[in-house]
């Protein structure tokens, strides 16, 4: 039988979703990235969170609806509680992933320049789906919570495999 490397060689990669308020479409990636996250058995690599540019609603659990889309698929971001991205986080996370240009404006107002190169939009990872940016469903209706899962899923996918590449990368060598 082989022996198996430590996962401790292996490079973590630490993930931060980050929408306006922290109870829509940020949590529901959190919760679809967890999920796939721990089917790959990557838990032990990767860490995964999500928090709001503004405070509108912290300590506040996900939007009914955003918990019933997700639940629906499999999902759980029921015990999820509204944050909001802290300074710190540039630091913690090695990727800050916005889900609007608007949120990703706010994130490079708010980060140092030294963490500009975490700050991307998530749908920059999708590979089904042409558009650049995750509408927010607040104001919309329950299509619209389907439809940002099916962005979600779709980058969250393409963000997979380069957490997957990221962990073996360091044990191979």
């Amino acid at each position: 039988m082989a022996k198996r490397e430590p996962v401790s060689l292996a490079m973590n990669t630490r993930v931060l979703f980050v929408c306006m308020g922290n109870i829509c479409r940020s949590p529901m990636a959190e919760g679809v990235f967890r999920h796939l996250v721990r089917q790959a058995g990557l838990d032990e690599v990767v860490r995964v969170a999500s928090a709001g540019t503004h405070a509108f609603h912290l300590g506040e659990a996900p939007d009914r609806r955003a918990q019933a889309a997700a639940s629906r698929r499999g999902y759980e971001i029921a015990d999820l509680r509204a944050t909001r991205v802290r300074e710190k986080d540039f630091d913690e996370f090695d990727l800050v992933l916005a889900m609007d240009w608007d949120n990703l404006s706010a994130l490079q107002q708010m980060a140092p320049k030294t963490s500009h190169h975490k700050l991307q939009l998530l749908m920059r990872f999708a590979t089904e789906h042409e558009t650049a940016t995750i509408p927010d469903p607040y104001y919309g209706n329950v299509q619209g919570f389907e439809q940002t899962l099916d962005y979600i899923e779709d980058a969250c996918n393409g963000l997979l495999e380069l957490a997957k590449r990221r962990a073996t990368q360091v044990a191979a060598a």
